[in-house]
């Protein structure tokens, strides 16, 4: 119990920063806990984990969920009161659908890859440790070229001008977005590379506002938690008292830490402790 209980604390402070909660799982599993298990099963633990704070953000960001709840069921109902929904709230409901599509079926196709690849190469401990200490150089690297290219905001609000670039907002999203951002949070279903992390720095990169950037990451992973744990691991897992007490640790940490975190996110740069963070794991391979 004492394992699900670390790393479900792992997942709920790391699920807020750019710094692949999902590889930090897969680490802990085999690291420190001398996991043997497939790397397809150690992401489906990581994948059950996360709903720990899928709960954590659904309290966090309740009023954006229920009003996209209601907007969504206008639509399903054909209700008229969806006609006079806000513009911006519409554009985000598509976006959120579109890219929750794109990255399930990128996901789903990577891990039947990645499970196809075990089937024929045995990676064991060392070659996953290999695997994700290469993603997260990846990351460490995508985190320090977003920083360097992306201008540093100002307190003026969305849509303002800073460094001579105009910032957008939600009611600036357009279809290729939710197609390229959804592309980006599909691969990051690979341990190593950070969701938040793709997400935030693409939507940076198409010069959305760093608050609309962070709010748009966190309620795209959300439909993606939930039905990657229907679709995925309903059949995989019984729970006991084990599983629990891991899912209730990522909510407790998640719900706790993720104003904060949110905060110092968006004022440090963790390009460069990933990619430490990279080269250790890469390291230990050969100890």
């Amino acid at each position: 119990m004492l394992e699900s209980i670390i790393l479900g604390t792992v997942q709920g402070i790391a699920e807020w920063l750019p710094v692949s909660s999902e590889g930090l799982l897969v680490l802990a599993q085999v690291k420190l806990f001398g996991s043997e298990a497939p790397l397809e099963e150690l992401i489906r633990i990581s994948l059950f984990l996360h709903l720990g704070t899928f709960f954590a953000s659904l309290i966090y960001f309740w009023s954006d969920v229920k009003k996209l709840t209601v907007l969504l069921a206008g639509y399903l109902t054909r209700k008229r009161s969806t006609e006079t929904a806000e513009p911006a709230d519409r554009k985000v409901l598509g976006f959120l659908l579109t890219a929750t599509a794109v990255t399930g079926t990128i996901g789903v196709l990577l891990l039947f890859g990645l499970k196809g690849i075990e089937d024929k190469i045995e990676l064991g401990g060392r070659g996953v440790m290999a695997f994700v200490g290469a993603l997260l150089l990846v990351t460490g690297y995508l985190q320090l070229k977003t920083r360097k290219n992306t201008p540093v905001q100002t307190k003026a609000g969305p849509g303002s001008a800073f460094g001579g670039v105009e910032t957008k907002s939600e009611k600036d999203l357009k279809f290729v977005d939710a197609i390229l951002l959804g592309i980006m949070q599909g691969f990051a279903v690979l341990p190593g590379l950070s969701r938040s992390g793709l997400t935030v720095a693409g939507l940076l990169l198409r010069k959305f506002d760093d608050t609309v950037s962070l709010r748009l990451s966190f309620l795209m992973s959300m439909p993606v938690v939930l039905a990657g744990n229907i679709f995925l691991n309903a059949d995989k897992f019984a729970l006991n008292a084990n599983l629990l007490a891991g899912l209730f640790a990522s909510f407790l940490f998640g719900l706790a830490t993720i104003h904060i975190l949110l905060k110092f996110a968006r004022r440090i740069n963790f390009g460069y402790f990933v990619l430490f963070f990279g080269i250790l794991t890469l390291a230990s391979v050969f100890v």
